[in-house]
């Protein structure tokens, strides 16, 4: 198998499914601002931390009766926060088809003990949504499984008079595809993910009808001080008006609003949803045309458009083994990472393996088509060193 060496290169060669590739023309120089060795609580800081909240309602378009907290571990923090604070009251199902999901199937079996109804499937493959009862239970998923290039495609499935209450991970979906807030009682998401910004901190998104659980209800167990948002029964609005839970990294922060400032000039939530969008028809064309990859999504309508997962589908490698899959797409990683021309590309560590490629809104297009040859090389290269090998 000869593939030539290609001569064009990346010009960006991070495509990390998080922390991801910063936006576009992003130097140290966008953190000048920032409130150093100033206290979070004080007018500065607090202003900062107003700001950044502000411009989330407006580049998302969240709606004025949500309320936007940053609160601490990223969306980790921000999910088990929600679940910890809010479940227990009735039914729960928890949907899982990637490595986050199955994270909070074992928080509600293991951790909380609330005996939930748990929908888990291999990666790539969506539970049955409309097995899901919305009407009568809580339910905790993922809108888009970053370890498996999965999303959910519609929101039939979730009932506009439900009683239970939804909690979304939606930390690579936040920011490069619509996301149904009527539907939505809790989101969630990371600033490392879509919006390119650094990590550490997490978004909480709650609906009117979320403050009234988590006013309403009193958890059987005990809270940590972090995962604690009310006082005296009633929500502690501080947390959603700039006063976190914890002391927040100021300079983060200001990495924060300068990728939601960049998503302003360049047209707001169409015009990043339409970076992601055409990121990824570069690689799902170049899936489609090229015979030796395939895509860990099953069904063509819950591909994602920001951390696509590949498998190698080449018969001569599958007949060899997993063990050979799995040599051959690390030693790719390797070699494209030794080139200096993509880093970070490899499965998750829990997901099958293969490659990973992120293609939100931080990403060019021009890098992505750049990038393809490249692997059309590597997988050359180690299909071509397996050969040689059994010789």
């Amino acid at each position: 198998m000869m593939t030539d060496r290609p001569d064009t290169r990346p010009r960006v060669p991070n495509f990390s499914s998080g922390p991801t590739a910063k936006r576009p023309g992003w130097t140290l120089d966008a953190l000048s601002g920032a409130a150093l060795g100033r206290s979070h609580r004080s007018a500065p800081g607090k202003a900062k931390l107003r700001e950044a909240i502000a411009l989330t309602r407006t580049v998302l378009r969240v709606p004025d009766d949500y309320r936007i907290g940053i609160v601490p571990a990223s969306d980790t923090g921000a999910v088990e926060m929600a679940m910890w604070s809010m479940l227990g009251e009735r039914r729960v199902e928890v949907m899982a088809w990637d490595s986050f999901g199955a994270e909070w199937v074992t928080d509600a079996l293991k951790q909380l003990k609330i005996d939930p109804i748990v929908r888990t499937t291999e990666h790539g493959v969506l539970p049955a949504l409309d097995a899901i009862d919305t009407k009568h239970n809580d339910v905790v998923f993922t809108w888009n499984g970053t370890t498996a290039g999965v999303r959910i495609p519609h929101d039939d499935w979730i009932a506009d008079d439900r009683e239970g209450v939804t909690i979304c991970d939606a930390t690579s979906a936040a920011f490069a595809m619509p996301l149904p807030w009527h539907k939505l009682d809790v989101i969630t998401y990371s600033w490392q993910k879509v919006m390119g910004g650094e990590a550490a901190h997490g978004m909480l998104i709650l609906s009117p009808r979320a403050v009234a659980r988590i006013e309403s209800h009193k958890p059987a167990w005990p809270l940590p001080k972090i995962f604690r948002m009310t006082k005296g029964g009633k929500l502690i609005e501080g947390i959603f008006q700039g006063d976190t839970i914890n002391t927040p990294s100021m300079l983060a922060v200001e990495d924060y609003l300068d990728t939601l400032r960049w998503g302003q000039s360049i047209g707001g939530l169409d015009a990043l949803h339409a970076r992601a969008d055409a990121n990824a028809r570069v690689i799902h064309d170049w899936v489609a045309r090229t015979p030796w990859i395939g895509h860990l999504a099953v069904d063509p309508a819950t591909y994602t458009n920001t951390g696509i997962c590949l498998v190698i589908s080449d018969p001569d490698v599958l007949a060899l083994g997993d063990a050979v899959v799995a040599k051959v797409a690390k030693g790719m990683v390797d070699r494209l990472d030794k080139e200096g021309v993509a880093y970070d590309l490899g499965a998750y560590r829990d997901a099958p393996p293969g490659l990973r490629i992120w293609c939100g809104a931080t990403v060019e297009a021009s890098d992505l088509e750049a990038l393809t040859p490249w692997l059309d090389w590597a997988f050359a290269e180690e299909k071509n060193a397996l050969a040689a090998a059994a010789a």
